[in-house]
């Protein structure tokens, strides 16, 4: 376990650094074109790809620091740049994580350079959970999952939404009901390749922001896929099946199992919270610039007490939440348990902070900051997502909750 410190080593500033050089240099300069556009930004994508950015390598060193500082770090970074076009190239990251953490070493080896293509040739991936019905409530998961035992084929149906990069994507994860009766515990996670038949987009979401990333419902009908594509394999599958089943029957109680989405989501939330920090950041660093330069009656507005408290408060609730997001990403590679929920905490404050900042960021522009002219507006807008995604702030305050009191709050 690498000893604890507040000080990144050289090679983290040296990532730390190249990234943000990216950011700066090729994603901000393109923001505000790809929001109005509301398209995939594929140039900026394959630019990240040709540096190494967009690789299935870059996110493994990251993943793989023994501080587990590697990915938040990366995230804050890219997120400072544009949260629209950072999501789309890390988007494909959730569905990796989705085959790393339920996945076969030759699913994860099969798949997920699949999810990336090449730099020449970049493709995406998609990891699909929620429902039209079945948001935060996967109880109520609805898509279906059928296993032919003569063709050792599963068959899907049903429709999913808000998939990041849905349709779009060369491989898609999706998350599926195999026993109802079991609730949560029924669910299991297929990849469904490329060109399968059956599989199609649905409708594409206009958003409030995160413009650049595509967001859309994803069809499935009577999609068949091999048997090899259920994540884990069925032998594990069935095992974990019948635990689940016994406990059923024995009232329930027991070892808790986690099903695939939440074992993803549950992963993910740190890296979330890093993306939070990078947009609070971008737009309280806005904010400052602007306070040190912007003259009312003579004097730069941050001279003003009722400003430089607001910039004083911002970038104090920033750090906290970059510390509880280093020290849940620290807990996780430590494997140390979440036993108040840290990954949730990290999560639900930076998200709240987010808002909050970004929404000082446009108080303290004025009338500027209500306009396009100046990215705050937009840092705005995109920051809202933060609190909604991968398990909104009631959600993570839910599990907060019950974690604390190990009571069955509701």
């Amino acid at each position: 376990m690498a000893e604890f410190t507040m000080e990144l080593n050289d090679d983290q500033k040296q990532v730390r650094d190249w990234i943000h050089g990216f950011a700066a240099d090729v994603i901000r300069p393109a923001a505000a074109e790809w929001d109005e556009r509301e398209e995939t930004p594929w140039p900026v994508i394959q630019e990240a790809a040709k540096v190494g950015i967009y690789s299935l390598d870059f996110y493994a060193q990251q993943f793989f620091d023994p501080t587990g500082l590697g990915i938040p770090v990366a995230m804050e970074e890219l997120f400072w740049g544009d949260a629209g076009i950072a999501l789309s190239i890390v988007g494909t990251g959730l569905a990796a994580i989705g085959v790393v953490a339920n996945g076969t070493e030759e699913q994860i080896g099969t798949w997920i350079p699949q999810m990336y293509g090449t730099p020449d040739d970049v493709k995406v991936a998609a990891f699909c959970s929620s429902e039209p019905d079945a948001g935060s409530d996967v109880g109520s998961m609805r898509t279906r999952a059928v296993y032919d035992q003569a063709k050792d084929e599963w068959v899907l149906n049903g429709t999913k939404t808000w998939a990041t990069n849905g349709g779009i994507a060369n491989v898609h994860i999706v998350v599926a009901v195999v026993d109802p009766e079991l609730g949560t515990k029924g669910h299991a996670s297929f990849i469904v390749p490329p060109n399968t038949p059956g599989l199609s987009q649905g409708q594409k979401f206009k958003k409030h922001g995160i413009r650049a990333s595509h967001t859309a419902e994803v069809v499935l009908e009577d999609v068949r896929v091999p048997g090899s594509c259920l994540l884990g394999g069925k032998e594990k599958l069935d095992e974990r099946l019948a635990r689940a089943r016994e406990r059923a029957r024995a009232g329930g109680g027991g070892e808790r199992v986690k099903n695939a989405a939440m074992a993803t989501f549950e992963a993910s939330r740190p890296a979330v919270g890093a993306m939070a920090v990078g947009t609070a950041r971008a737009a309280y660093e806005v904010a400052l610039d602007y306070a040190k330069t912007r003259t009312q009656f003579g004097r730069p507005i941050i001279d003003n007490q009722g400003v430089a408290f607001q910039l004083a408060d911002m970038r104090t609730s920033i750090d906290a939440a970059r510390l509880l997001v280093w020290r849940a990403s620290w807990m996780a590679v430590a494997g140390k348990p979440f036993t108040s929920a840290e990954g949730s905490m990290s999560k639900l404050f930076a998200s709240e902070v987010a808002k909050k900042v970004t929404a000082q960021a446009v108080q303290i522009l004025g009338g500027n900051g209500f306009t396009r002219e100046y990215p705050v507006e937009r840092m705005h807008r995109d920051s809202a997502i933060y609190t909604i995604f991968e398990g909104t702030s009631e959600i993570q305050r839910l599990v907060i909750a019950r974690t604390i009191s190990d009571m069955p709050i509701r």
